[in-house]
Formats: structure tokens, C-alpha cells, sequence
């Protein structure tokens, strides 16, 4: 028989033994739901994000374009007169064009000094050049000072999307003001064909760029100095094309059923390995009662 002081001992035990095994469960539960949480919330964010993967291929992307690129050209000269400035447009296909008026505006600077040139125009999809320069003035100036201050040379659609990050201005910014004011400015450009998709499929067609430049002394034919802004261009035969994607549905609803299933899974486990510990412990504490 056993006493009833060391029986009122053990039946306290075995209840604080209890207790210790049903706080122990709940802490694991507790544990089990954060962590469901911090995942599910993980994999939402992924869901709702948007991502945009790139990829490259050999193609005319715009074919619906006409063989056309659309240019977008903003230029300040600020020691030139507006009546000297002017834009002219030559390509392989036999274009020259000196003068282009269409869509273009003049601003004074400087009191009727300088000039800011903005215009809007074409060029076909072969290799070519334009160039701001007083060709098309009816008289040359004796000292054209071609200083200047690119503001903006874009090709195609302007992206207005955050998370593509590419040379689509590449001349934006370029200072030129303390160059030599007889120098002719060249700017080699490599144009590459640009492709947006969103995610309802609509689509974009810009152009990014890279640029190589260089600055000399020009003369013509009769000695003078007759300095000129040139953009030589050639076309990339690569396509970059950025599509917008998210997560299917499907897929989200699969992983958070794993993540559920598996945190439950492991949960289970770690229970069952708490409540065989603490049977071994109360077999323990009532061989050394005895």
C-alpha cells in the first residue's frame, strides 16, 4: 500500500505533469500558426508581384510600322540663332531631306541668342544619320557655335513602366557647352528594338540605344569650317522583348496547401515526440517515487 502523503505527491505531480503537456501543445500550435502565417503572407506577396522576365531573338518586332521608327529629338544650342538651326535626315534608301520643318519647334534662348530645337519625325529602319546643323540657313553664318545640350533622344513608344531599367535616353543630359564652338559633334548610335508586353498583352515598341561619340574640326570643299551635331544610327538585328508575368493561380492555391499540410505534417510529429518525452519522464519520476 502506498501511503497517502506520498500518494497526494504523486497525483500532484501527474496533474502538474498535465498541465506542462497541455502548454507545451498549444505553444507548438501557436508556433505552427505563426509560421503558416509569415509563409502564406511570403507566398501572397509573390502572387500579387508582378515579374518581368527578358528575352532575345532575331526578328522585326513592329511590322506593322511601315519600316518607320519614330524619333524624338529635344536639343538646346544656346549660342546659336533660331533662323540658322536646322535639321536634315539622310539614310541608305536614297533620303536626304534638308530643312525637316514637319512637327519641329524653335524656342529662343538668350534673348533671341540661342535656340532649343524640338521635333518629332521618322527615319526608315536602315542604317542613316540626322544631324542639327545651318545647312538649311539662307546664308551661313561666318562662326556657327555648335555647343549644345541634349535633352532628350528617344526612339519609339516612351515605357512609362518602373522595373525596366534600360538606355532608352542614353544621350539625355549630354553637355557639350564647353567644347570647341567650330567642332562637329558625331554620335554613333547602336539601336536595339525593344518589346513591352503587360500582362493583358498589350504591346510597346521602343528602341534602346548605346552610343559612342567623337569631336573634330570639320572643313568643305572651300576651306570653311562648317560644323554640324551628327546622329549616325544602324539597327541591332536583336530584340529585346520584357514580358510582364504573375504567378498562376493554381500554383499559389498548391503551395499553400503544401505549406499547410506540411507544417501540420511536422507539427504532428514534434507532439508526438513531446508526448512520448514526457511519458518517459512520468514513468521516470514514479520509479524514483518508488
Amino acid at each position: 500500500m502506498i501511503p497517502k502523503q506520498i500518494k497526494a505527491v504523486l497525483q500532484a505531480r501527474m496533474l502538474h505533469l498535465h498541465f506542462s503537456d497541455e502548454k507545451m501543445t498549444q505553444r507548438v500550435s501557436i508556433c505552427c500558426c505563426l509560421f503558416i502565417l509569415f509563409l502564406f503572407l511570403s507566398e501572397l506577396t509573390g502572387f500579387i508581384t508582378t515579374e518581368v522576365v527578358n528575352e532575345l531573338y532575331v526578328d522585326d518586332p513592329d511590322k506593322d510600322s511601315g519600316g518607320k521608327i519614330d524619333v524624338s529629338l529635344n536639343i538646346s544650342l544656346p549660342n546659336l540663332h533660331c533662323e540658322l538651326v536646322g535639321l536634315d535626315i539622310q539614310d541608305e534608301m536614297g533620303r536626304h531631306e534638308v530643312g525637316h520643318i514637319d512637327n519641329s519647334m524653335k524656342i529662343p534662348l538668350n534673348n533671341g541668342a540661342g535656340c532649343r530645337f524640338e521635333g518629332q519625325f521618322s527615319i526608315n529602319k536602315v542604317p542613316g544619320n540626322f544631324h542639327v546643323s545651318t545647312h538649311s540657313a539662307t546664308a551661313q553664318p561666318q562662326n556657327p557655335d555648335m555647343t549644345h545640350v541634349i535633352h532628350k533622344l528617344s526612339f519609339g513608344d516612351t515605357l512609362q513602366v518602373q522595373n525596366v531599367h534600360g538606355a532608352f535616353n542614353a544621350l539625355g543630359g549630354a553637355d557639350r557647352l564647353t567644347s570647341n564652338p567650330l567642332a562637329s559633334h558625331d554620335y554613333i548610335l547602336k539601336i536595339v528594338p525593344t518589346v513591352y508586353e503587360d500582362k493583358s498583352g498589350k504591346q510597346w515598341y521602343s528602341y534602346q540605344y548605346t552610343v559612342a561619340n567623337k569631336e573634330y574640326v570639320a572643313y568643305s570643299h572651300t576651306g570653311r569650317i562648317i560644323p554640324a551635331i551628327w546622329f549616325r544610327y544602324d539597327l541591332s538585328p536583336i530584340t529585346v522583348k520584357y514580358t510582364e508575368r504573375r504567378q498562376p493561380l493554381y500554383r499559389f492555391i498548391t503551395t499553400i496547401c503544401a505549406i499547410i499540410g506540411g507544417t501540420f505534417t511536422v507539427a504532428g510529429i514534434l507532439d508526438s515526440c513531446i508526448f512520448t518525452a514526457s511519458e518517459a519522464w512520468k514513468k521516470i519520476q514514479l520509479g524514483k517515487m518508488h
